[in-house]
């Protein structure tokens, strides 16, 4: 079936791109704003050395800083002031969510609408500032604890730190929603998306410097950037992948007019928890490798030590561990942002019916056993696309820098901004249309 994103290619007119000008200013401004976001990634944090703190850093990638770092564009590697980037308002963000289904309170505000929802960003806002105050201050701790990084350890420097690594994440938040709304796409997503890009070209010409040494075979080469396509490929399929449960609505009278009925679809996303299964999943194995490596016993003894050894990148252990965590996260979170008996009371309340199923309890349970069917599917799509980069970098040493959570990041930034492109030309479209129409009648 042909998706909405198709059909929106389909009736676009790129020649009415140079004429919708309130899509090109929010073009520009997403433009400036991200590289706003990249300068700033430049700025070092006051009061340490960067070229020593790199130095260590490199001894030291292997963990959650490499992932981290990752996502913020390098900036973890320069200390910059953007270090923390915008992670802290996507853990609290995550947080609150998780929480809403726990407190009735906060799920009486979801309910509320557009009030409610103005409350929980508020309160997702206030979490911000502890999580990014927090990390902040161990960040500060882990600096001092690192010889020749900082100049002047103390109680100003770990201040001058956490006020600093939070309120770049407090602009960085700021700066993410002018995005989305005087923007193009969500400037959350956009941001994690323009650190992750600008890695690109330099990762490109890494490996095109190894081949040209000889320490990889140019078939080899070949191989990946063909399977590299191939995966962007199938991300793209399994992302727009949906089962829809087709929806009745009965006649209506109003009055003296009586209203044929009408059917609709529930849509149900194959991957419905999107990228948080592998972010937690990798978040809680590299974990051990970061606090082993910057732990002060060097001996090579002890429990986080014998951790690091088996769930290294590439052991087996790792590798059946980042599956489970993924097939868990992916059925956890599917759970928390999807209540099917929520979804069948709505439908009881509209007059709305799945046919051969009878409305309420039993709506409710058919609908959960088609979400847990299609869920086995997108965990275990979650899991190959995963696993296959980890499997390129430990057996075939290639240093495949996009692994499977920065490609699907990439590839669902870059559909949603397109979708919303072309949306904003078609809108465009209509509102010539409409123009056009009107002078018409003036003539006639």
């Amino acid at each position: 079936m042909v998706s909405a994103a198709e059909q929106l290619a389909a009736n676009v007119n790129w020649a009415a791109f140079g004429k919708a000008e309130e899509l090109k200013k929010r073009i520009w401004f997403t433009l400036g704003a991200l590289i706003i976001y990249r300068l700033g990634t430049y700025i070092p944090l006051p009061g340490i050395d960067p070229a020593a703190f790199e130095e260590n850093f490199v001894n030291n990638r292997q963990g959650v800083l490499e992932l981290f770092n990752m996502f913020a564009g390098g900036a973890v590697q320069r200390m910059a002031i953007f270090a923390l980037n915008i992670m802290p308002y996507i853990s609290a963000s995550i947080i609150i969510q998780l929480l809403t289904s726990v407190f009735p309170t906060l799920e009486a505000l979801k309910k509320e609408g557009e009030a409610g929802r103005k409350v929980i960003n508020q309160y997702t806002r206030y979490l911000t500032v502890v999580l990014a105050a927090f990390q902040a201050y161990g960040i500060a701790l882990g600096l001092e604890g690192q010889a020749g990084v900082v100049t002047e350890p103390g109680f100003f420097f770990r201040l001058s730190t956490v006020l600093t690594l939070t309120g770049g994440t407090m602009f960085l938040m700021w700066l993410g929603e002018q995005i989305t709304s005087r923007g193009i796409g969500n400037g959350s997503s956009l941001i994690i998306y323009a650190g992750i890009v600008a890695a690109f070209p330099s990762a490109i010409v890494n490996t095109l410097e190894l081949g040209r040494q000889g320490a990889i075979s140019t078939g080899l080469i070949l191989v990946v950037i063909a399977m590299s396509i191939a995966v962007v490929a199938f991300i793209v399929y399994m992302e727009r992948a949906q089962r829809r449960l087709l929806i009745t609505y009965p006649k209506r009278q109003h009055g003296n007019k009586v209203y044929e009925g009408q059917t609709s679809f529930l849509p149900l996303k194959l991957n419905t928890s999107g990228v948080i299964p592998p972010i937690f999943a990798s978040s809680l194995l590299l974990l051990p490798a970061t606090v082993a490596n910057f732990s002060q016993s060097q001996s090579g003894t002890g429990i986080l030590a014998t951790l690091n050894t088996f769930l290294g990148h590439g052991r087996p252990l790792y590798m059946v561990a980042y599956v489970g965590l993924i097939v868990f996260f992916a059925f956890f979170y599917t759970a928390i942002v999807f209540n099917p008996v929520e979804t069948a009371d709505n439908l009881k309340k509209h007059g709305g019916f799945i046919p051969g199923i009878r409305p309420g309890e039993r709506t409710a349970q058919f609908i959960d056993t088609i979400l847990t069917r299609i869920t086995v599917l997108g965990a275990a799509y979650l899991a190959l696309i995963c696993l296959l980069p980890e499997i390129l970098i430990s057996y075939a040493a290639l240093p495949f820098y996009f692994g499977g959570t920065s490609l699907l990041i990439v590839v669902s930034v870059t559909m949603d901004t397109v979708a919303q492109v072309m949306g904003h030309l078609q809108a465009h479209q209509y509102e010539g249309l409409i123009k056009k129409a009107k002078l018409r009648g003036r003539r006639r």
